[in-house]
C-alpha cells in the first residue's frame, strides 16, 4: 500500500455529515442496517458506502461509460496516494485504506466490475456471474469485514459468499427492470438450457415459464451461499453480528418474496415492508449471540483472490470492537423501523 506524507486524517466533520447524507438518500438498506453498527465500524463504513455510490452513479449515468470507468481508476490511485480529489467521499475512502489497511486490490477490483458493466458483458456461464458478482458485491464484504478489524482468511472467505449471495438475489429481483434497460445477468448457458432466447426476452421482456425457472434455480444457488455465509459471522465481533445478519436476512428475505409472486421478477419488483424488517431485525439480534455451526470450506474459485490480497497486506494486531453501544443501537434502530411502518400504515 502507498505511504501518505501524513497520518492526519484528510476527511472533515463536514465531509463525514456530507457522506452520511448520500447514503441516507441513496443506500437506504445500508443505511438502516448501519444503526446497529458500533460507532467505531459506522463511520468508516458511511466513508466506505459514499466511494461505492460514486462510483457506481460515475458509470451509471453517463453515456461515456468506459472513460468513466478509467477516471474512477485514476481517482483511487490518488486516494491510495494520499492525495484524492476534492470531494468528501475521496477524502473519507482514502482514511479509510490507509486506517484499515485495505489492499488496493479489493477496490481496484470492484472497479473492474463496474468495468464489465461498461461493455455490456452477458456472463456465459454461473462461473462468470460469481465472477461479477465478486467484484461488484464481495469486495465490499471484505472492505466492511476489515473495517471491523477482522482479517481472518476463513471469515473473508465466508464474507465473499455473503457478497454474491446478495448480488445473486439483486439480479433474481431485477430481471425485468434490467432488461428494460438493456442488460441481462442471468447466465447465458442456463437460459439456453431453459429455451429462453436472450435477444427476444431483452427486445420484449415478459415472464415465461422458462424465465422463471432460471429465476427459481439462481435464487437457489443464493440459499445455498446465505447458509455459508453464517459461519462467517460468528467469526466477526459480536457487535457487529446484528447488522450483518439482519442484511443477510433481509436480503434472504427478498428472495422468499420472489417467489411468493412466482418467481416473476418481470412485471413485479420484490420489497421487503418496514413490518417484516422489524421482525428480521428481532431475529439477527437473537441470532447473534446463538451457536453457529463450524464451516472449513475454501473460499469460492472466483473470490479466492480477494482473500489471498488481504493475507498479503500486512497489519498491526487491532483491539476488538466495543460492545458499549450495541444494545443502544439495536433499541435505535427498532424505534425507526417502528415509526417508519406506522407512516407506512397511514399512507395505506
Amino acid at each position: 500500500m502507498l505511504p501518505r506524507s501524513s497520518d492526519r486524517p484528510l476527511a472533515s466533520e463536514a465531509d463525514h455529515a456530507i457522506n452520511k447524507e448520500a447514503i441516507r438518500g441513496g443506500s437506504k438498506s445500508f443505511y438502516s442496517a448501519s444503526w446497529l453498527l458500533p460507532e467505531s465500524v459506522r463511520r468508516p463504513a458511511f466513508g466506505l458506502y459514499a466511494f461505492c455510490r460514486l462510483a457506481d452513479d460515475a458509470v451509471d449515468e453517463v453515456e461515456a461509460k468506459k472513460a468513466a470507468v478509467e477516471r474512477l481508476r485514476q481517482r483511487l490511485t490518488r486516494i491510495y496516494a494520499g492525495d484524492p480529489e476534492d470531494h468528501p467521499a475521496d477524502r473519507a475512502f482514502s482514511d479509510v485504506v490507509r486506517d484499515y489497511y485495505i489492499p488496493p486490490e479489493v477496490p481496484f477490483a470492484l472497479i473492474d466490475g463496474f468495468a464489465w458493466d461498461s461493455e455490456g458483458r452477458m456472463p456465459a456461464t454461473f462461473s462468470e456471474l460469481r465472477a461479477y458478482s465478486a467484484r461488484v458485491a464481495s469486495t465490499v464484504g471484505v472492505m466492511m469485514t476489515l473495517l471491523m478489524r477482522v482479517r481472518d482468511p476463513a471469515a473473508l472467505a465466508r464474507a465473499c459468499d455473503l457478497g454474491v449471495a446478495m448480488q445473486l438475489t439483486n439480479i433474481a429481483r431485477d430481471v425485468g427492470e434490467d432488461a428494460r434497460a438493456g442488460r441481462l445477468y442471468l447466465p447465458l448457458d442456463w437460459l439456453a438450457e431453459a429455451g429462453v432466447d436472450p435477444e427476444a426476452f431483452l427486445a420484449k421482456p415478459e415472464p415465461s415459464p422458462a424465465l422463471k425457472s432460471v429465476v427459481a434455480r439462481l435464487l437457489a444457488e443464493a440459499d445455498a451461499l446465505y447458509e455459508r455465509s453464517r459461519e462467517g459471522v460468528a467469526r466477526l465481533p459480536l457487535a457487529c453480528r446484528p447488522a450483518i445478519l439482519s442484511a443477510a436476512l433481509i436480503y434472504c428475505e427478498i428472495g422468499r418474496e420472489v417467489e411468493r409472486r412466482g418467481h416473476d421478477s418481470v412485471t413485479t419488483r420484490a420489497y421487503v415492508g418496514h413490518r417484516r424488517k422489524l421482525a428480521l431485525l428481532a431475529e439477527a439480534s437473537a441470532r447473534a449471540i446463538a451457536p453457529q455451526p463450524v464451516l472449513e470450506a475454501p473460499p469460492l474459485p472466483e473470490t479466492a483472490f480477494l482473500v489471498e490480497a488481504v493475507e498479503r497486506e500486512p497489519a498491526p494486531d487491532f483491539a476488538p470492537v466495543n460492545l458499549r453501544t450495541r444494545a443502544l443501537r439495536v433499541l435505535e434502530m427498532f424505534e425507526r423501523l417502528e415509526r417508519m411502518d406506522r407512516a407506512e400504515q397511514m399512507v395505506r
